[in-house]
């Protein structure tokens, strides 16, 4: 009887468990299907708004299309615009004209050639194109001279990369859908096919560009920025713009593009990449644009990043073949590196985790170092005077030798070679150096990277002016974070 009282007590606790385990997997799935539903009645409700919409965008462009054919054919009869274009008014009044008359070479000529223009460019350009029969064909038109591959030939000179990002941004605003906004782009099929052989010429010229870790960053930069004005990004190729992305990840914009490639998923991987490579300043843009600064602190990174720095300026120091400039490159280094931190911590407001004080303290120091280096030797004063005037005497003259030559210019001072090592002054304090490594027990690379002199990136971003918003690849609904850009040229 007790054993069947305890067989019978263990069936009914082993009944009551898978009850209660039923109850809980029914419960989540109810949820799943309630969510469904509503992610199924979002979608319904945005298919039938965007098909309601349809009738209104067309009737939009149709009036809009009649209004520009008869303002080109009313400019084909005035006089091409000239002279020099020194406000805004004029230079609108350019842009325009070569917009109606659909004029892609003179637009891309114009545009090209007044970088100084950069942030008047960048206001008028897409009112500009707002006034063009069919601005996406007008901007592939007007960029294909070095895009997708560049048709210079022998005249080939300055990077016109910045020109085609600029163009490529400013169409975003003049193809918007006048009803629902930028979910829906008024680009037409053809013109999309278009841009999409246009990406497949440009990824097959990436041999003749040296592959993937060698294709210049201002070229990444294009093809993604048409990629996405265009909206023909490919899931399937997300691992090729990942390696493209890591290969120009010190390009200030490339956090926001890969967000907008549909990265996003793959971020914590690439910064853990970047980490490993000693990208540490990269890394750190990269977690404040998704949001992972919990899982990756910024300080420890920066901290890591100055302490590789100062290992790459003591080893330019000790090379042996830079015997002549080694104090003068390992000072820059140090100098670019330390000057980009400090950016950094001003951008992100880590004054109070990281205060800048030793580090400008550093800086100066290494800016009188610098100058000290530059001083001339004293040249000393000649003791031989005239009687007469006080004025100097020519040198005495050079041993018995008849062909001696005196000359009547004054000594030219003596040139001082500077020290291969400097001498930091002990009164003046270091950086702090970085606490032990936060990422496991890796050792720091053996080539830490760090900017040159001459390539440090522009922590504020390398174009000028105020961002520009992003559509997300799909649809441009998620704002790429494209508050996109910044420019980079």
């Amino acid at each position: 009887m007790t054993g069947c009282t305890l067989m019978w007590k263990e069936l009914s606790d082993h009944i009551s468990s898978l009850e209660a385990n039923l109850m809980r997997q029914s419960e989540a799935l109810k949820r799943k299907i309630e969510a469904l539903d509503s992610e199924t009645k979002t979608s319904l409700d945005s298919l039938k708004k965007r098909e309601l919409s349809i009738d209104d965008s067309v009737k939009i462009a149709v009036n809009r299309v009649e209004l520009l054919k008869k303002d080109a054919l009313k400019t084909l009869n005035d006089d091409n615009p000239d002279g020099e274009v020194d406000n805004g008014d004029g230079l609108l009044q350019i842009l325009k004209s070569t917009c109606l008359r659909m004029e892609a070479k003179e637009f891309w000529n114009f545009v090209s050639g007044r970088k100084k223009d950069i942030e008047l460019l960048r206001e008028k350009i897409p009112e500009a194109l707002s006034e063009c029969i069919d601005p996406a064909k007008f901007v592939m038109e007007a960029i294909s001279e070095v895009f997708p591959v560049d048709k210079r030939g022998n005249e080939r000179g300055n990077d016109l990369g910045w020109a085609c990002v600029l163009v490529l941004e400013s169409l975003i605003p003049a193809v918007v859908d006048p009803v629902i906004g930028k979910s829906r782009m008024l680009i037409t099929r053809s013109v999309k096919e278009k841009a999409k052989e246009i990406a497949e010429t440009w990824k097959r010229s990436l041999e003749e560009r040296g592959g993937i870790d060698n294709v210049k960053t201002p070229d990444v930069h294009t093809f993604f920025q048409h990629l996405i004005t265009f909206g023909i990004v490919n899931e399937e190729e997300l691992d090729l713009y990942r390696k493209l992305v890591i290969g120009s990840a010190w390009r200030k914009q490339m956090p926001k593009l890969a967000v907008s490639l549909g990265l996003g998923d793959k971020m914590p991987d690439m910064i853990e990449e970047l980490i490993s490579k000693g990208q540490q300043l990269d890394a750190v843009h990269f977690t404040y644009e998704v949001g992972l600064v919990d899982r990756f602190p910024p300080v420890p990174l920066l901290k890591a990043f100055l302490k590789d720095a100062k290992k790459a300026a003591s080893s330019i120091l000790e090379d042996p073949n830079n015997a002549g400039r080694a104090a003068q490159l390992a000072t820059r280094k140090e100098q670019s590196a330390l000057r980009a931190v400090m950016k950094c911590i001003e951008e992100y407001k880590l004054e109070a985790e990281l205060p800048p004080e030793n580090l400008k303290k550093r800086l100066e120091q290494l800016e009188k170092t610098k100058t000290e280096k530059r001083k001339p030797a004293a040249v000393p004063a000649n003791k031989r005077t005239r009687a007469s005037n006080g004025g100097p005497m020519p040198p005495a003259k050079a041993g018995r030798s008849t062909n001696a030559y005196v000359s009547s210019f004054a000594a030219p001072p003596s040139i001082v070679r500077s020290p291969s090592h400097p001498q930091y002054p002990a009164a003046v304090p270091a950086y702090p150096s970085p606490p032990p490594a936060m990422y496991g027990t890796q050792t720091p690379p053996t080539c830490p990277y760090m900017y040159s002199p001459e390539a440090a990136p522009q922590l504020a971003g390398s174009y000028p002016g105020a961002p520009m918003n992003y559509p997300a690849y799909g649809g441009y609904g998620n704002g790429i974070a494209p508050a996109y850009q910044q420019a980079y040229y």
